[in-house]
């Protein structure tokens, strides 16, 4: 008699990968990052945080200085470890970390001559995907080779705005090149949203700002806005998340709220960008 076929385990899901980028600094980019990767971790998924900004905020805010770290995303660049090598776990739990230093900047130098080079961090990651539910990638401030690594790497792009005059002009910048990413480099990139930093309800400006951002983008802009809060300055120094030094303040709600938006976003029909 013919044995029954055996069934096949499910394939493993595979992690969405969002860049969280904006060329500016000085926006809540990598604050952003680090309270994103913290609530996903706070609500059960298997979260990886990956610090590709050289000067290495993220590893430092989510408590790992300079003097602690081992191999860095500078080595997944250069191909001296794997994402898994160089992979940490973090003080939270179901958060690990790709710690970044310095040396990533000459990474720049390095990339132009290599071939496929704007691909090199996606064929770093493809391999682990499988072992996450969310990798998020904190860009450097720059539209350069390392940004564009991240974004062919990424399946959506979170872009911090901070609410100030010129926020709109660079914001279009930005969103322009993630159109080039997607038309001629990785078409699954996606926009997943424009969240507003920074915010400070009793200035007019901030309220400006706001307004003219929903009127270019609409509801690519989340409802959920990020306060000015002196609790989110803090922690950094703390080498915490601020959900984690003070997860009663506004800025740690604020996150909280912004991931609960996210998560609500992908089991929508995601609108376009207008």
């Amino acid at each position: 008699m013919d044995s029954a076929p055996l069934e096949q385990a499910p394939a493993p899901a595979s992690a969405r990968v969002i860049a969280v980028a904006n060329q500016k600094g000085g926006v809540g980019k990598t604050t952003t990052a680090i309270n994103l990767a913290t609530a996903l971790a706070a609500i059960d998924k298997r979260a990886l945080l990956l610090d590709f900004d050289p000067q290495g905020n993220a590893s430092t805010g989510i408590g790992f200085p300079a003097t602690v770290r081992g191999a860095t995303s500078y080595d997944v660049i250069s191909g001296a470890a794997t994402i898994a090598e160089a992979s940490v776990v973090t003080q939270i739990p179901g958060l690990t970390l790709v710690p970044s230093e310095v040396d990533l900047a000459g990474a720049e130098l390095e990339l132009v001559s290599r071939d496929h080079r704007t691909h090199v961090l996606a064929q770093a990651i493809e391999p682990t995907r499988w072992l996450y539910d969310y990798i998020v990638i904190d860009c450097p401030p720059s539209l350069g080779l390392l940004t564009l690594n991240a974004m062919v790497a990424a399946d959506s792009v979170l872009i911090p705005l901070q609410c100030e005059f010129f926020a709109l002009e660079g914001l279009s910048q930005l969103v322009r090149t993630i159109e080039r990413v997607r038309a001629g480099l990785n078409p699954r990139l996606e926009i997943l949203g424009v969240v507003l930093t920074m915010f400070d309800r009793r200035n007019n400006l901030s309220n400006l700002v706001a307004e003219d951002v929903r009127k270019h983008f609409g509801d690519k802009v989340y409802q959920t806005v990020i306060p000015r809060n002196v609790r989110i300055s803090e922690a950094p120094s703390h080498g915490k998340p601020a959900m984690i030094y003070d997860y009663r303040s506004s800025g740690a709600r604020a996150y909280m709220l912004l991931v609960s938006e996210i998560l609500k976003r992908e089991r929508e029909p995601a609108s376009a960008m207008t």
